[in-house]
């Protein structure tokens, strides 16, 4: 279950063990830097990553994982040559993923990107691990599912987006009947203020320059498209004791304040600070205790003004599909989250344009809706099928619509 205060442990080994899933992403960097800032605190189990083997290298030397794990085969023997002579043993490969998600950490950040993270997150989930949750389409694509295995392994959820994140820091679990709304915050990307026709003509250079974050690629274009808030409700919804009515979206375009809840009696509670990803890692990585960072010191005065608008849904009909996908249930989530993965990517590469986005998953939902999801295996054969969906609008090659 998701931890609350109430079930907060007291007492903890003197060293937590841990496991950073997509070691070389932005979320792994900065959970890799806050350890590293707190030596003889953590020690680092297990890093894995996707191709990027100089990166992961590096990272296995500086903090002495004891596995390192490439997702793509191919490269397994650049990884073992770039390992050699350290103490980090080098492994490749789905079932490598898999290996490093079950060593006894304490403590996993799930923080591969996309459905690819789904797999190792749920074999962290099912021995009973502190897991740090940065992946969306967990939850998105297996809410019901993960959450079972939660509860029958005992697991912990710490989620990391920092919407949510700040959520939980502000969120009476033991008194839910008393929350009326839970505001999930938008900084509204870099085309919040620009009309249809200059939205067309978008470029993947101007999706991925997010104002305030520093992201990847996929989450800056989700953000650009306001799909990332998309994702965000319906991981809301299962991260929290609420319905999908109580859920709305508010954009705030200082990302200062990351999230509110708002009680029965009229009072409302937010979470607030400087957009550094940092401080979400390391409330979920020291919980339930805190821990310093060097993010900036939230100085509301240099600030000046905090403003706030409601979302344009003719512009960013990204959050109407969400809605309507979280509506639907079964697996209309996961073809949602698989047919946009397939549609930024064919964005990225320049097949399409970025109106065109929305519109590739619409379809993907309209073709592949009201299918039951009870395993893995149902999963991961809709994910694919809403990427061939997807993939033919785009015009991908075969293949490639991942």
């Amino acid at each position: 279950m998701v931890i609350t205060a109430a079930h907060a442990p007291t007492t903890g080994r003197p060293r937590r063990q841990v496991t950073v899933l997509g070691a070389t992403g932005s979320i792994g960097c900065n959970t890799l830097d806050l350890i590293g800032r707190q030596p003889g605190r953590f020690d680092v189990v297990a890093l894995t990553a996707h191709r990027n083997v100089e990166l992961l290298a590096a990272q296995a030397r500086q903090h002495g994982a004891r596995l390192a794990v490439i997702a793509d085969p191919a490269r397994y023997d650049d990884l073992k040559a770039a390992l050699a002579g350290s103490s980090s043993e080098a492994a490749a490969g789905p079932a490598a993923l898999l290996e490093a998600a079950a060593r006894p950490a304490d403590w996993v950040m799930a923080g591969i990107v996309g459905a690819a993270g789904l797999g190792p997150t749920l074999e962290a989930v099912r021995r009973g691990a502190v897991v740090a949750l940065a992946n969306k389409e967990c939850l998105v694509c297996a809410g019901e599912l993960l959450l079972h295995e939660v509860r029958t392994s005992g697991a912990t959820l710490l989620p990391v987006d920092s919407e949510h994140n700040a959520i939980f820091q502000v969120f009476d679990f033991d008194r839910p009947d008393s929350v009326d709304r839970i505001i999930l915050t938008a900084s509204g990307g870099p085309f919040r203020c620009l009309d249809v026709t200059a939205m067309a003509r978008v470029t993947p250079a101007q999706a991925v320059a997010h104002p305030n974050w520093d992201m990847g690629a996929k989450i800056s274009v989700d953000s650009a498209t306001m799909m990332n808030k998309g994702l965000e409700l319906i991981e809301a919804f299962h991260l929290f004791p609420v319905r999908q009515d109580q859920i709305e979206i508010l954009i705030h375009p200082q990302s200062v304040v990351h999230s509110l809840v708002g009680y029965v009696d009229g009072s409302v509670l937010a979470q607030l600070g400087a957009p550094d990803m940092r401080t979400p890692i390391a409330y979920a990585l020291a919980w339930p205790a805190r821990m310093e960072t060097p993010a900036e010191r939230l100085d509301l005065a240099k600030v000046g003004q905090l403003t706030f608008e409601p979302p344009d849904a003719k512009r960013f009909p990204a959050l109407r599909l969400a809605r309507a996908a979280l509506e639907t249930g079964g697996g209309a989530p996961t073809v949602l989250s698989a047919a946009n993965e397939a549609a930024v990517a064919a964005f990225l590469a320049g097949r399409i344009g970025f109106l065109d986005i929305a519109g590739v998953v619409e379809e993907a939902l309209g073709q592949l809706h009201g299918r039951p999801i009870r395993s893995l295996e149902d999963i991961e054969t809709l994910d694919r099928e809403a990427r061939r969906v997807a993939g033919e609008r785009c015009g991908t090659p075969a293949g490639d619509a991942d």
